[in-house]
């Protein structure tokens, strides 16, 4: 265990697809199933112990299935991932709080509201513990003056994006925007938006004013899409960085984003320049944890108050409009507006709010993180 993961080692590549991940109540378990993998030894994962779990169990399943069962007793979010180009590897998120501190939380609650469910303010008037709770939280919310993220819209004016059952990409994705610069302002950042309007803009003009303002982050928003005969099928909310990939889906919807925003870019665009950026840019890896952080955030909001919004994970492939920032670049596909249920969804005020929140708790995460990696206070 490192760093409150669980990472895993195989003697060889080994494909995450192979990986059955699910839940259990009563008490409440994260369980995986490695399917084709046996352990090298009886002994493995027998002295696993940490505060953050109730117990981890690692055993032979059946002849050619581990099974590894975390044991916490309160539901968290645990995206399991493959790291950047390693395939013997495999990271299993613990939780961030202490089993005993949880419990510890639950009977102090209890007792003060046996003790009394209101306080009194300075001023004499009487409110509820939780509206007092939010009041200092407030107050204690930190600023990052010198912090700026860029927030770009996909599509616009004469390009709508997805259009299906009346509903169009470009309107969604800059309400959502909108949105999203509004929760980043709230925490103290610097926004600045590509579009604040139903405008086109070219490729050149979405990336540069990342470079020109010194951007921290640059997150672009968009809604995916797929052919009438799968509309049923597919959904979910994916989080993209830049990266050549062999994946055919991943092909396939940074080809949809890029048709349109290429338009008029002429020769002076080419391959090439996604292959330099990609082998030459360290800002890749930087994407892929800030991707990460957005995504896991995400669904995280979503799942508190809908149920069967699917989590596409973190992807990548060779989105045009990430090459132009220098800076880390992500792309969220924030649904798919050709699903009937997650369309209607998408367009009310709830689902996009949570959506903000979440790419702005993503965004807030990364850059603290950042800021420990590098020692700035």
């Amino acid at each position: 265990m490192q760093k409150g993961e669980l990472h895993l080692l195989f003697n060889k590549a080994y494909n995450k697809k192979s990986i059955r991940h699910f839940t259990l109540n009563h008490p409440y378990r994260e369980v995986f199933d490695l399917h084709g993998v046996r352990l090298s030894s009886t002994k493995v994962g027998h002295s696993l112990k940490t505060k953050q779990c109730n117990a981890i169990r690692i055993s032979q399943y059946q002849k050619n299935t581990v099974r590894i069962v975390v044991e916490t007793g309160k539901k968290y979010i645990c995206n399991a991932y493959q790291p950047l180009f390693s395939f013997k590897s495999y990271n299993i998120p613990l939780p961030k709080f202490n089993v005993k501190t949880v419990s510890q939380r639950k009977n102090q609650k209890k007792v003060q509201k046996k003790i009394a469910q209101y306080i009194k303010d300075t001023s004499g008037k009487t409110v509820s513990a939780s509206k007092h709770v939010r009041h200092r939280a407030k107050k204690s919310v930190k600023t990052h003056p010198r912090e700026r993220i860029v927030i770009d819209a996909g599509h616009g004016g004469h390009d709508t994006g997805a259009f299906v059952g009346g509903k169009k990409e470009k309107d969604l994705v800059l309400q959502i925007a909108k949105r999203l610069a509004k929760q980043l302002k709230k925490k103290g950042y610097l926004v600045s938006m590509t579009r604040w309007d139903d405008r086109f803009l070219k490729l050149p003009q979405r990336t540069r004013i990342a470079d020109k303002k010194d951007a921290k982050v640059f997150v672009s928003i968009h809604a995916n899409s797929v052919p009438k005969r799968k509309r049923h099928k597919v959904q979910g909310v994916e989080t993209f960085f830049l990266q050549n990939t062999r994946d055919a889906k991943s092909q396939r919807i940074a080809a949809r984003e890029n048709k349109a925003v290429l338009k008029g870019a002429g020769n002076r665009l080419s391959k090439q320049v996604i292959v330099d950026s990609v082998l030459n840019g360290p800002k890749i890896v930087q994407s892929n944890k800030l991707a990460i952080d957005v995504q896991r955030r995400i669904m995280t909001n979503l799942h508190l108050y809908y149920r069967g919004v699917r989590d596409g994970g973190v992807r990548h492939a060779p989105f045009w409009v990430l090459v132009g920032a220098s800076r880390p670049s992500i792309l969220v596909e924030v649904g798919y507006i050709s699903h009937p249920k997650e369309r209607k969804r998408l367009f009310t005020s709830k689902y996009q709010e949570l959506i903000a929140k979440g790419i702005a708790e993503g965004i807030d995460r990364y850059l603290n993180n950042r800021r420990k990696e590098l020692d700035i206070d």
